[in-house]
């Protein structure tokens, strides 16, 4: 994470005011990919990668964001403040800012500088930890405090209603809610959730492919119809089945021959896939690693094969990673179609499985990627 007094250097050069400083982590998803909108399970940890939120009150009637990554300052006039979305880095504040005033708060004029570590589109979502900052700092300035999973909700309702992108909850409440050297097994339908701790032995190692990815881009878009599809052809024969959550993989057996062949697929990736989730879960919550690496192993194959997510990057960095020393499990993490790989690693040899694994990577496909060892991090909180 990058140093809060840096930012608050940097906040107090250009805006001659002290701020008040938070952070909103990014995450890494264990296991449990496109269940989230189908209202089922999934299981990310927060990463000590991290988006800071500097912010103070102004008294011109402006709202002035200052990006340190791009090097640019947006200024808005609070009785002006967009409605939709301008295609640009500012989207994702102002969509919280948006979504806020929409609920019935008056935006106070401010200045908010920002700063993340988060690996742009690489599936660790940086988008979610720059909304999660954006409102933890914002909502400290109206004096409004919002519990974790309502502050979630506002900022997925900020990148679905305004960015545009549609996506599920699970980004957003991680961000809010993780906690140090836990994943969180969280269920998307009534936002209940459950640690379960990653021992200390073990090592978060994060592989980016550099191939990029956007969920608001056709392919995410396109998966998540085809999901709703298979779900509206068992609906009609069982009408209490409101999401594939509710189904099973024997409504597939008898019903399957409605759906399209791309709908099946996507259908049993993610019957299968919450069922490999809650496994993940006990697995790791009785230090069972040995059924965890399976399960994670399953889970990139239905990801790969079934749901056709994954990307011949993707799945030589799963498969380059399976006899290197310390290694646990292997998988494609995040949206999908590019991104990074996880890899539970015993954390003895994460440094070694690190360097390997770059260096196998590189020779096999001819791109450097950047892998990072991480650990599970807290969620958004105050930091000065």
């Amino acid at each position: 994470m990058h140093d809060p007094a840096a930012l608050r250097s940097i906040h107090l050069k250009r805006f001659q005011t002290a701020p008040s400083i938070f952070a909103a982590p990014g995450r890494v998803n264990l296991i449990g990919e496109h269940t989230d909108y189908a209202e089922g399970f999934v299981m990310p940890a927060a990463i000590d990668f991290a988006t800071l939120a500097a912010i103070s009150p102004r008294s011109d009637g402006k709202v002035v964001l200052y990006s340190e990554n791009f090097s640019q300052e947006q200024s808005y006039d609070v009785s002006a403040l967009p409605l939709r979305r301008e295609g640009q880095w500012t989207d994702y504040p102002m969509g919280v800012m948006a979504i806020l005033a929409g609920e019935g708060h008056r935006i106070p004029a401010m200045s908010l500088s920002l700063w993340g570590d988060v690996p742009v589109a690489s599936g660790l979502s940086s988008s979610a930890a720059l909304e999660v900052a954006t409102a933890l700092a914002a909502t400290s300035l109206l004096g409004v405090q919002m519990p974790g999973p309502v502050l979630a909700r506002l900022c997925q309702r900020a990148e679905n209603e305004f960015v545009g992108a549609n996506c599920g909850i699970m980004d957003q409440f991680i961000s809010a809610n993780g906690a140090r050297d836990h994943a969180l097994l969280l269920d998307c339908r009534d936002l209940s959730y459950k640690l379960a701790p990653i021992p200390h032995s073990i090592a978060l190692v994060i592989a980016n492919t550099m191939v990029k990815h956007s969920v608001a881009g056709g392919e995410y878009t396109t998966r998540r119809a085809e999901v709703e599809e298979a779900c509206a052809v068992i609906a009609r024969h069982r009408p209490e089945v409101r999401f594939l959550r509710d189904a099973t993989v024997s409504d597939l057996h008898q019903w399957g021959g409605e759906m399209s062949s791309n709908a099946l697929k996507r259908a049993r990736h993610v019957i299968t896939e919450n069922l490999r989730t809650v496994a993940a879960a006990d697995a790791l919550m009785s230090n069972n690693l040995a059924q965890l690496g399976r399960l994670m192993a399953e889970a990139h194959r239905s990801y790969s094969q079934d749901f056709e997510a994954s990307c011949v990057e993707a799945d030589a960095m799963v498969a380059l990673a399976q006899d290197l020393p310390g290694l646990i499990g292997a998988r494609l993490t995040g949206g999908g179609f590019g991104g990074c790989t996880v890899n539970l690693v015993e954390a003895a040899h994460a440094a070694e499985f690190a360097e390997a694994l770059g260096a196998r990577y590189s020779a096999e496909i001819g791109i450097v990627p950047e892998v990072h060892i991480c650990h599970a991090s807290a969620g958004a909180h105050q930091v000065e």
